[in-house]
């Protein structure tokens, strides 16, 4: 400890007061009295270490006017309720591994700078609704024992909870977080509500040991998270990362004009994902997910290489990358081809080399399992996606008659292709034996007077 701590036992960690020695608690009335006279608002409080009963904290909040100014509060044990309505705190606050026993309400209260509570230890419910700070609040290492309540709260730096631990019911909704909120490594014991919140927020590598349902309004990551229960996300016009997620329940994610992100996800519960206006899907790269349905996306830039389980993913209403259309010459055989626009996946562009670099691991093989096995719910996509498994069969080396069928009538998809080929050999013919009967008919003419001379 950094301070002088109380004479009255090696036990009481308690800051001294001069001249007497002894901490705010071990006073004497007289003692107390005076002490509490040189108090005043504006000042700093400093009572670290020092064991604060209800009463004490009331007689100190009046001695200072509900208005202290810098106040250090580290190691405090409130041993009684502590509610802070109406006071405002005109400084930084430090309660860092305070001990609240009892109900711990900020509601009401006011701050003007920044509050740490890094390691606090709440055995009771806290409660931060609707309080104001104007700075960063810090719950880092904090646990609560109990439901802890910051929704309509408004904090202008932000808000950090790493490695927090949340063993009640946790709600934020309409909080306003500034800079944003984050809960890297942070624990939840019940159901998160995190919804409608304006501003970031980060859940990396946190653990949701029930229900979590998020929504904010800033950009949104819960990459190497682990939800045991539902996990329901929802954003509106900013990105999300999903990144190496795991899911043993239900998992919806509703995207409004946003870009997700679900590469290396676990989702081992019915998984759904939605997008209205222009929201993308950027990865589906390495997901495990027995049962995924894609709606309304835009997933012509998603890569599926690495999927486990492609037919388990239901499409529908999405749009995919087209192939390019027309004539182009290769040094391969054959050295013209001509291309058909066709609903391709974006893994399929960058093997070909029609679209970015990128893509390792990618092989004919593999994009012919993924084009085999994803479901489209509509014919038109469903056709493409059979005609591109037949096509990197063929780019695969598998059996020549693959590419005599490409050839003749694509697949016996391309039944155009076969049409031009009967009409090219139907007019052939035609002209060996139109040929065939002129040359008949010149040697089975007479032959005219010049020939019996």
């Amino acid at each position: 400890m950094d301070w002088v701590t109380c004479a009255y036992s090696a036990a009481c960690t308690g800051i001294a007061c001069r001249p007497s020695g002894l901490c705010l608690a071990h006073l004497s009335p007289e003692q107390l009295q005076e002490a509490l006279l040189g108090l005043s608002p504006g000042r700093l409080l400093d009572l670290r270490g020092t064991t604060i009963s209800g009463d004490l904290l009331s007689r100190i909040l009046d001695a200072t006017g509900a208005r202290p100014g810098r106040t250090r509060l580290e190691r405090v044990r409130f041993t009684g309720d502590v509610r802070l309505s109406g006071v405002t705190f005109a400084g930084d606050v430090s309660l860092d591994e305070a001990t609240f026993e009892r109900l711990a309400s900020f509601f009401g209260a006011r701050f003007d700078g920044n509050v740490s509570l890094a390691g606090a230890r709440f055995t009771r419910e806290l409660s931060f609704h609707g309080v104001a700070v104007r700075g960063h609040l810090s719950l880092d290492r904090a646990v609560m024992s109990r439901d802890a309540l910051f929704s309509q709260a408004v904090l202008g730096h932000g808000l950090s909870c790493e490695r927090a631990r949340f063993d009640g019911y946790a709600t934020f909704d309409g909080a306003r977080v500034g800079d944003g909120a984050a809960f890297r490594g942070a624990r939840f014991g019940r159901t998160l509500s995190f919804r409608k919140v304006s501003g970031h927020a980060g859940f990396e590598a946190a653990h949701f040991a029930a229900d979590a349902y998020l929504s904010a309004t800033g950009r949104l990551s819960v990459a190497r998270a682990r939800a045991d229960g539902i996990l329901d996300v929802a954003v509106a016009r900013c990105g999300v990362n999903l990144r190496g997620v795991e899911v043993t329940g239900t998992t919806t994610l509703r995207l409004t004009d946003s870009q997700a992100d679900l590469e290396g996800a676990v989702l081992r519960g019915p998984a759904t994902v939605t997008g209205r206006g222009r929201s993308t899907l950027t990865s589906l790269r390495q997901v495990e997910a027995a049962s995924l349905t894609l709606f309304g996306l835009d997933l012509s830039t998603c890569r599926f290489a690495g999927l486990a389980h492609p037919s388990g993913v239901r499409v529908k209403d999405c749009t995919f990358a087209l192939t390019p259309r027309g004539v182009r010459v290769s040094l391969r055989w054959p050295m013209l081809r001509w291309f058909s626009r066709r609903r391709a996946l974006a893994d399929e562009h960058t093997l070909r080399g029609w679209g970015e670099a990128g893509g390792a691991g990618t092989t004919p093989d593999r994009l012919a399992t993924l084009y085999s096995g994803l479901r489209p719910s509509d014919s038109a996509t469903s056709a493409d996606f059979a005609f591109a498994a037949m096509e990197m069969r063929r780019q695969a080396g598998h059996r020549w008659w693959l590419s005599l069928s490409w050839l003749v009538c694509g697949y016996g998809m391309r039944m155009g292709r076969a049409a031009g080929w009967f009409a090219l050999l139907t007019a052939l013919a035609a002209a060996v034996l139109w040929s065939s009967a002129s040359h008949a008919e010149r040697q089975a003419e007479p032959p005219g007077p010049a020939a019996h001379r």
